[in-house]
């Protein structure tokens, strides 16, 4: 089912929902995965270099560790598609709702037909975003742990113009936020909001404006801000579940740090998707509400 105005219009069919209780994930194997063009700074100089057996191993990983904390489902991987095994960035979902990402690079746009179609046979309402405005998903928005307030990026990949468009699925408040550095080209690399209402953040991938209305929202004991060695170990580009967060080793305190808040660390080898520009939070796309998946 397609939708192409707020979610209020669509009322009728909210029973048809699907109704998700326990925290829910989607998934893509990295089948046809590899680093085929540069679209974003970590590709460049991993043209071909990931090991496919070695990329395997460590998604097969990931998705063990993630289907011990939520149930998680799979999408059929593609032949001329590498990078739909980066999933997240390819909608934002909430209540049973689907906003499908419209992608700035031709190399990714087929990956949408894909997904259009999984979120139609499954029951998700499809909110369209149009050709001509760039958003790319969970890379460049994110519910806070409450569900309530959205986060949204601009400058490099999504375009400020598809915020409010993509808010008006949930009728929800959205903050834009101003990327000013190329190797965070989406906010999932230098933000994320936890299940405890702390935020794990780089401050140097904003700008001036965009700390203000961060650090306005979030109280200085709730803000843990990362190092930039820390963020281009991808410390931001985390799955928290619960207490639970899956991440990719930083080699600093900040696990520590993370632990003393109450937060279970586990953190995985991930370094051939690292070569395409994503970690963690990359490979996993959230479908239950962010209320659910992110108590604590």
């Amino acid at each position: 089912m397609i939708i192409a105005s707020p979610v209020a219009s669509a009322a009728s069919n909210l029973a048809s929902l699907p109704h998700l209780d326990r925290p829910t994930y989607l998934m893509c194997p990295p089948e046809w995965y590899d680093v085929d063009y540069v679209i974003n700074p970590w590709m460049a100089g991993n043209l071909h270099r990931p090991s496919r057996d070695t990329a395997f191993a460590q998604w097969k990983n990931l998705h063990y560790h993630l289907q011990r904390i939520a149930d998680v489902r799979l999408l059929h991987a593609r032949s001329g598609s590498p990078d739909m095994v980066f999933v997240a960035h390819s909608a934002l979902v909430q209540h049973g709702v689907a906003a499908v990402s419209s992608f700035a690079h031709p190399q990714r746009q087929p990956e949408e037909q894909h997904l259009r179609k999984w979120f139609q046979d499954e029951g998700f309402l499809v909110w369209e975003t149009p050709r001509e405005t760039a958003f790319e998903g969970e890379g460049d928005a994110l519910f806070n742990a409450e569900g309530t307030h959205l986060w949204a990026a601009h400058g490099v990949r999504t375009c400020k113009h598809s915020h409010k468009h993509v808010a008006d699925a949930w009728h929800t408040k959205v903050t834009s936020l101003h990327l000013v550095d190329p190797r965070f080209y989406h906010l999932d690399t230098c933000f994320a909001p936890l299940s405890g209402g702390h935020l794990v953040y780089f401050p140097g991938a904003f700008d001036a404006a965009s700390l203000a209305k961060i650090e306005a929202a979030y109280p200085e004991d709730k803000r843990i801000a990362v190092s930039e060695l820390e963020a281009t170990r991808f410390a931001c580009n985390v799955i928290n579940v619960g207490q639970n967060i899956l991440t990719s080793p930083v080699g600093t305190k900040l696990a520590s740090r993370l632990t003393d808040l109450g937060y279970v660390i586990t953190e995985l080898e991930l370094t051939e998707f690292v070569r395409g520009g994503g970690s963690a939070k990359a490979l996993a796309l959230r479908l239950s509400d962010s209320k659910i998946t992110n108590a604590i």
